[in-house]
């Protein structure tokens, strides 16, 4: 995590006074707007926000709030306002309203991304700031979003982590707790059969959204251009599609990532990634998939969040990619990064239980569920050993269920030893889940120890589910050459059955390495058929697919 910014060296990382020099550097990149008191600049939820540098006068930057707006920060001379949103050109989060009459030097968005692709050291400058303020925001629940819902509500939990691994700021208002809640609900004539409810700039009130509807109330599935022609078009935003977009975007080519939930993949739903090379330390998966979306619009590469292709067509050049909202997307090439979701226990009822008691990730948000608790993770890999460790450190009791017979197959060897080592957490081998129990939400597990015959009842009701992977080509079956699990096959892996896959090789060279049986279509990370299950080698198939997408563009 970026360091928090109540230190004097943090704030003066994040709210920085130019130089100036530096201001000199930037004027040819605006204009000198002479701005009035109690003039607004920008409004939440505005697309097109520019970023402004007070050469006199001040600038107030306000934030909605379900009581008023709250001054986040006043800009004097020599300061500049925006944060995040001016790089990914997301709608604006505050009210920029000047506070003091005078001058300021109106950068556009385009340019000001211009800048930071030219000059090195302000681009430092500029990208450090907008990124502290995030985490400043994030961390103070300050933005133009509030969730108004309740701890025992499986929706509320998937739009809190929508907007968590987004990376948005927002304020929760629980509603089993708030004395003011009825109030709220009042206030925006909110039924109790409408909750959970989304209340976007103070404005728009969304109840009980899809994941798809929030993304377009907050601006994240951006523009759709019908009659635009993408270099390449990146299917997903693991830690391989991530790659594909930095290295895309950096090497001139127009990209576009699409991301049907949020960035990160199941690494994002990682709370430690330790064996990452250059993070001693170890790095959150949320928190690494975050630079990296911030890395990869840095350099030009769009995003759309809340989008799922639903269907590729490939009988034409260039490829068409459908999306379930019936729009369309063009491309010279395409880069298949859509990672594989874990397996669900053979469990009638689990389904009840999904957000009440039954978990996919294992991040602060779910930990904070189960404080001083019994849990169980069901798992053998690498990212339920993660889960067990970390969870391990807030909850009374980590049951840890192992279909194999043992762990050292299937995690590494740093994360055995921590667990192995740890009193909190007791390992059952040859232990699978068998049922679950519970009204509204789960309150009993009972699991099977197949090598002793033996059930036991335990009552749990919070179970994180980390086991397998299936991969997610259901939208691919009939176009592309898969094996018998799903995966995609590529490469020299398809030499055997070349003349028999849905549509023959039409080339006359092989495929290249990670290319499918569709040329200039590739495919990369979990969901490649062979793929080794680790971040470090999802990132480099991610950064090389792009160097064969660029051969693959030169024979078009």
């Amino acid at each position: 995590m970026l360091p928090p910014i109540n230190t004097p060296d943090r704030q003066a990382e994040a709210f920085p006074v130019l130089t100036p020099a530096q201001i000199d550097r930037l004027r040819p990149y605006g204009s000198i707007r002479s701005v009035r008191a109690a003039e607004v600049l920008f409004e939440p939820g505005k697309s097109g926000m520019s970023c402004f540098v007070v050469l006199s006068g001040k600038l107030d930057i306000a934030v909605p709030g379900l009581s008023g707006e709250q001054v986040f920060v006043t800009y004097g001379p020599g300061q500049f306002s925006g944060e995040v949103v001016l790089i990914s050109g997301a709608r604006a989060l505050s009210r920029g309203r000047v506070a003091e009459p005078g001058e300021f030097l109106e950068i556009r968005a385009d340019e000001l991304r211009t800048m930071i692709a030219k000059d090195a050291e302000l681009s430092d400058f500029f990208m450090r700031a907008f990124l502290l303020r995030r985490v400043a925001m994030i961390s103070g629940g300050l933005g133009n979003v509030a969730v108004l819902g309740s701890q025992h509500s499986s929706n509320t939990l998937r739009l809190r982590e929508f907007l968590t691994r987004n990376g948005h700021p927002f304020r929760y208002v629980d509603l089993d707790s708030d004395k003011t809640s009825q109030e709220l609900l009042d206030r925006f004539d909110i039924k109790l059969e409408d909750i959970p409810v989304v209340i976007c700039s103070g404005k728009s009130v969304l109840r009980n959204p899809t994941d798809q509807k929030l993304a377009e109330c907050l601006g994240f599935t951006g523009h759709m251009d019908e009659h635009r022609v993408y270099d390449v078009a990146i299917v997903g935003a693991g830690p391989a599609g991530l790659a594909a977009a930095v290295y895309a975007a950096s090497e001139g080519l127009d990209a576009l990532m699409i991301e049907s939930d949020y960035p990160g993949g199941q690494a994002g739903a990682s709370s430690k990634i330790e064996n990452y090379v250059g993070f001693p330390m170890g790095i959150s998966g949320q928190e690494l998939a975050g630079r990296a979306v911030v890395q990869a619009e840095k350099f030009g590469a769009q995003m759309m969040v809340g989008q799922k292709v639903v269907k590729i067509r490939c009988d034409q050049r260039p490829y068409q990619l459908t999306l379930e909202n019936g729009g369309g997307i063009d491309a010279r090439s395409i880069v298949i990064a859509t990672g594989a979701q874990y397996n669900k226990p053979k469990v009638e009822n689990l389904g009840q239980f999904e957000g009440q008691g039954i978990y996919y990730a294992a991040t602060a948000m779910e930990a904070q569920l189960c404080t001083g608790e019994e849990i169980v993770v069901v798992g053998g890999g690498n990212s339920a050993g993660q889960a067990a460790v970390f969870l391990a450190e807030t909850v009374r009791k980590v049951y840890m269920l192992v279909r194999g017979k043992e762990l050292s197959e299937t995690m590494s060897r740093y994360l055995i030893q921590r667990i192995v080592e740890n009193p909190a957490i007791e390992l059952h081998f040859q232990t699978e889940l068998v049922a679950l129990a519970g009204d509204s939400r789960l309150n009993r597990v009972t699991w099977l120890n197949r090598a002793k015959g033996e059930e036991s009842v335990h009552e749990i009701g919070h179970l994180f589910v980390m086991a397998g992977a299936s991969p997610r080509t259901d939208w691919l079956r009939g176009y592309l050459a898969l094996d018998e699990q799903g995966f995609i096959l590529t490469g020299r892996d398809l030499d055997p059955i070349l003349d028999s896959v849905p549509l023959k090789w039409p080339l006359s060279r092989p495929p290249q390495m990670l290319e499918t049986s569709l040329p200039a279509v590739f495919a990369v990370g979990d969901i490649r058929s062979g793929n080794v299950k680790r971040v470090a080698s999802a990132v480099g198939e991610g950064s090389i697919s792009i160097h064969l997408v660029h051969r693959a563009l030169a024979e078009m």
